[in-house]
């Protein structure tokens, strides 16, 4: 495979000043290709690391993987304030066109936000398998529908990271990044039905950040006949990508047994 367009991501990575090796895009290549690739997209104001388990386990049985970076982060809040939803689209597309140039089938996987623009995805091209993690067509910050207005008086919003997590994760996000995902999920609302790509979804009660069933939403809107949905307890967070999920390894296990099945 032609990995050209994968070291102009690194350059650019490198160019907008991300620091820290684990915030950039990754691609994993298998010494045995299953002739399979996946798509792993990382949430708002997080970084291609949350990710990385996934893709570490996926490649190790045989997927080829690619872990976007979305423009605005691994960098600074102020970087992020100033991107559009349509920066996030054009890098993963790029991706999805260079490994479909390559023969690949391909997959999507997103976390939060990263699920959204997998849903995104699969409505504008051709993709075997999605996965879902923590989506949402509803917040739950009872003034998330009007950040819009809030954007002019508030840059951003205070979220409190461990010491340990804040070269990943943004401590302060930028109102007008919210009201690029809320114009993403606003149209995803619209059009959610006309999706038909098997999916699995995989949510919890113990989520903080989206509005209770709003997964289960998603799962009843959507027009894929082949779909799956499970719902974590009240012990399982908003990542459940991340090592902080304390049912993580059942996360991974689902996603690579779903990716895997005929």
């Amino acid at each position: 495979m032609n990995t050209r367009w994968f070291e102009y991501e690194i350059e650019q990575a490198g160019r907008d000043r991300v620091a820290h090796p684990d915030n950039m895009p990754f691609l994993l290549q298998p010494e045995q290709s299953n002739g399979c690739a996946v798509i792993l997209i990382h949430g708002f104001s997080s970084s291609p690391r949350e990710m990385r388990d996934l893709g570490e386990v996926l490649c190790s049985n045989h997927f080829t993987v690619y872990g976007v970076r979305l423009p605005g982060h691994g960098t600074s809040p102020d970087d992020l304030a100033g991107k559009a939803v349509e920066d996030w689209q054009i890098i993963i597309r790029r991706g999805y066109q260079a490994l479909e140039e390559a023969g690949y089938r391909i997959c999507a996987a997103g976390l939060s936000t990263g699920a959204l623009l997998t849903l995104d995805l699969a409505r504008h091209t051709r993709l075997e398998k999605i996965i879902l993690l923590a989506p949402f067509l509803k917040l739950r910050h009872w003034l998330a529908d009007h950040v819009g207005i809030l954007s002019y008086f508030i840059r951003y919003q205070a979220k409190n990271i461990p010491a340990a997590e804040r070269p990943f994760y943004y401590a302060l996000r930028p109102l007008k990044g919210i009201v690029q995902i809320n114009r993403l999920r606003w149209k995803l609302r619209r059009e959610v039905h006309k999706i038909d790509t098997p999916v699995l979804i995989l949510a919890s009660t113990g989520d903080r950040t989206i509005a209770p069933g709003t997964a289960e939403d998603i799962y009843h809107r959507i027009g894929s006949p082949d779909k799956q949905i499970h719902i974590y307890g009240d012990d399982v967070p908003h990542g459940l990508s991340t090592e902080n999920n304390p049912r993580q390894q059942d996360v991974l296990r689902r996603c690579l047994e779903f990716l895997q099945r005929d």
